[in-house]
Formats: C-alpha cells, sequence, structure tokens
C-alpha cells in the first residue's frame, strides 16, 4: 500500500515500515544544519540567550532549507524551513529593538548605579526621569559660567556629571560642587512653582565639565504627575542642600 493511500490514523499509528537503511548518508548540508541547530538548542535564559539561539537556529535552518532543495529534492522540506527561518529572523528583529529600546548612555548608566540604583528605583522610572531632560549631557569648557549673580534666571535644575563647579558671591568664593551633586538646588527650593527669580550667587566651570539639566516647567509637570519621582527628587534635593 503507497504511503499517499494511508488514513490518518495508519500513517501515525502503523507506519510502513523501512525495507532498508541508506548506506550513504546525507550531504553536508544537511549535517552541517544538524550541528548548527544542536548548538542553538544550548544556549541560554535571557535576551542574550534568545539572540544565542535565534542567531544559530536561522543559518541551521537555512541549510536543511538548501539540503531540501539541492539534495532531498523536496519543495516542502524547502519552504516549511524557509518559514522557520522567517520566524527566527523576525526574533531576532524584535530581540534587537528591545535591546536597543532598553540600552541607555553611559554617562546615564552610572548615574543610575551611583544615585538611583542604591535607592533600588526601576529602571523604567530612571527611564522617565532621563527622558524629562531629553537624555543630553551638556558641557562647560574652563572658567565658562554656568550662572551669572542677579542675570541668570532660575528656569533649570541642573546635575554635575563631571568635573568641579566653583560658585562665589560678591567675588567671595563659598563652595564647590562636586560629580553628582546639584548645581542648582538652592534656588531650586527657593521659589514656588509659579514665581521666579535669579540667582544670587555666580557658578563657573574650574575644570572642563558635563552636566544634565531638567528645565523647570518640564521638571514641575513630572513630578505633578508622578508622586514616587517627586519624593526621590525631595529626598536628593534636602541631601544635597544639607551638604552644601
Amino acid at each position: 500500500m503507497s504511503a499517499s493511500s494511508l488514513s490518518w490514523d495508519q500513517a501515525v499509528l502503523q507506519p510502513p515500515v523501512c525495507d532498508a537503511w541508506k548506506e550513504i548518508m546525507e550531504e553536508a548540508a544537511y549535517q552541517l544544519a544538524s550541528c548548527i541547530v544542536l548548538l542553538g538548542y544550548m544556549g541560554g535564559s535571557g535576551i542574550f540567550g534568545s539572540l544565542y539561539i535565534f542567531g544559530l537556529l536561522a543559518p541551521g535552518y537555512f541549510c536543511y532549507a538548501l539540503w531540501g532543495w539541492l539534495s532531498a529534492c523536496g519543495l516542502d522540506i524547502f519552504i516549511w524551513n524557509m518559514l522557520l527561518v522567517f520566524a527566527c529572523l523576525l526574533q531576532l528583529a524584535h530581540l534587537a529593538y528591545r535591546l536597543r529600546r532598553n540600552t541607555i548612555p553611559e554617562e546615564f548608566e552610572l548615574l543610575y548605579k551611583t544615585m538611583y540604583l542604591p535607592l533600588q528605583v526601576p529602571l523604567e522610572v530612571y527611564k522617565e526621569i532621563v527622558k524629562c531632560c531629553e537624555g543630553r549631557v551638556q558641557l562647560l569648557v574652563r572658567d565658562q559660567n554656568y550662572a551669572v549673580e542677579g542675570k541668570t534666571p532660575i528656569d533649570r535644575l541642573s546635575l554635575l556629571l563631571s568635573g568641579r563647579i566653583r560658585v562665589c558671591q560678591d567675588g567671595q568664593f563659598l563652595h564647590y560642587v562636586f560629580p553628582y551633586q546639584f548645581l542648582d538646588s538652592p534656588e531650586w527650593e527657593s521659589l514656588r512653582p509659579s514665581e521666579e527669580g535669579t540667582f544670587q550667587v555666580t557658578l563657573t566651570a574650574e575644570t572642563d565639565c558635563s552636566f544634565i539639566t531638567w528645565p523647570r516647567k518640564k521638571l514641575y509637570l513630572l513630578l505633578r504627575k508622578d508622586r514616587y519621582i517627586a519624593r526621590l527628587f525631595s529626598s536628593h534635593l534636602g541631601y544635597d542642600i544639607s551638604e552644601k
């Protein structure tokens, strides 16, 4: 009885018995595909483990497709394996997108580990904070002013990432601002959201500096929307002012 005439139950429960095994092994494409797929299934968990798995399964199934097209001459083998290749490529594209979305610049990653990770702040919350400052790092060259006494409006809140800032009033030195301290925490706390004012001190870069800055109105909107972030900033600002 031919295989095409078998019923579904017979095909599954009573398959035809092989009369004889092939004496010649399959060609190199089949063997290579089997080795690659075997290595692919040895991947671990997590996003990088998934990248490893699908990164090997895709070429493995492609080799199976080549074998089906060139050697086995089976259209169904070729089509099914090309579908599997396409599925693996879709998974790789999705994983690459997730990896890119979760990646933050080095400066912000270091800031997170220094200030926010010890407080167990979730990464998603931290991303909202970074988004508010547009994810940009700004620079000051040596002897450049960040703010001038009596002239610069208080319209932002900034955090120093590197370098050192000198704070003076009426030409008299007051203190320094060091990395991971706010540049203008006293000025920020001195005003209500509806009030405006100017700096009463001059802040000058004593070395080349980098910092991030949150626009005042945009940050107030974020603090009003998220009470957890508001408490976080209140805690950081209070500690910062006490240190100065």
